[in-house]
């Protein structure tokens, strides 16, 4: 089976290409250059080429705030690149998993939201997501899966903890709202899953799966427990509100994902969040070492 993964050269699917590499998959992974998931003749051009069996969309346009003032490059990229992925798989038989978003849920719910909750984006940027999802699942019924996720962060490329990390070093106290709630998520972990769902482990999943942590937290709380890891005081972290840093987009005050249909594959959903970030930390310390020598 020949897996095709586009955003390769982000962190979710870096370390999705590297993951299906290691089980020893045929894999390619293109980044944005290589293929333009905006662009029929870009996409022609990869299923000619490379003849997947199997296309991982980690292609996205990520930049939240950015995408209130610019929703139409937004829904090109996570709205028309999903749907021309879906008739480029449809028309060669291939099946199509696609990474979305907590985003696409009002975030004001008090209670996980499961994978059937309906849909309210209240960004540029959710409405983007909502319109990729849609376009999979109506042009790609039968051989698709929907796979949302949230607080990402990952070895490779920017992130909270990355940012926490930096800000210890050089910060005697740091801010951090302690009033928006979600399940802090470790890309490997995510990449793993989507492993999973290849035809190698016989799994058939269709439909919308959630691919977050088990467990919740806030951001300070996330913030208090990078702290506690690294051997540093966590009471140097303070709390605050979502209103001493205005932005754009508003962030969504609850993003805790339910994780019931799982069990429908056969497989259980990701670990708490804090046992990956115990195994994570030493590898982003390690990897935002090597940078900065």
């Amino acid at each position: 089976m020949r897996w095709l993964v586009t955003g390769a050269g982000g962190m979710l699917g870096r370390d999705t290409a590297e993951e299906l590499a290691r089980r020893g998959e045929d894999v390619t992974g293109l980044d944005h250059v290589a293929l333009d998931v905006t662009r029929p003749d870009s996409v022609d051009r990869a299923f000619a080429a490379y003849g997947p069996d199997l296309v991982v969309n980690c292609a996205a346009h990520t930049a939240v705030d950015a995408a209130e003032t610019d929703e139409a490059r937004a829904l090109r990229v996570n709205g028309d690149g999903p749907r021309l992925l879906a008739r480029a798989c449809a028309a060669h038989g291939a099946r199509l998993i696609h990474v979305s978003t907590d985003y696409v849920f009002a975030g004001d719910a008090s209670v996980p939201y499961p994978e059937d909750h309906p849909p309210a984006p209240r960004t540029a940027y959710g409405r983007s997501k909502l319109a990729g999802e849609r376009a999979v699942l109506a042009g790609l019924p039968d051989a698709s899966v929907v796979l949302r996720t949230a607080w990402l962060y990952g070895v490779h490329g920017p992130s909270f903890v990355r940012t926490m990390l930096a800000l210890e070093a050089s910060r005697d106290t740091v801010d951090v709202v302690d009033d928006q709630r979600g399940q802090p998520t470790w890309s490997a972990d995510v990449a793993a899953r989507i492993a999973d769902l290849g035809p190698r482990t016989g799994r058939t999943a269709r439909g919308v799966l959630h691919a977050t942590a088990a467990g919740e937290a806030s951001w300070y709380e996330l913030a208090r427990e990078i702290f506690r890891r690294i051997g540093a005081d966590p009471d140097r972290v303070r709390p605050t509100t979502s209103d001493a840093f205005p932005r754009p987009a508003p962030r969504p005050a609850y993003s805790v994902l339910g994780h019931g249909r799982w069990r429908e594959t056969g497989l259980a959903p990701l670990r708490d969040w804090r046992a990956a970030l115990h195994e994570a930390l030493p590898l982003i310390r390690k990897e935002t070492q090597g940078v900065r020598s």
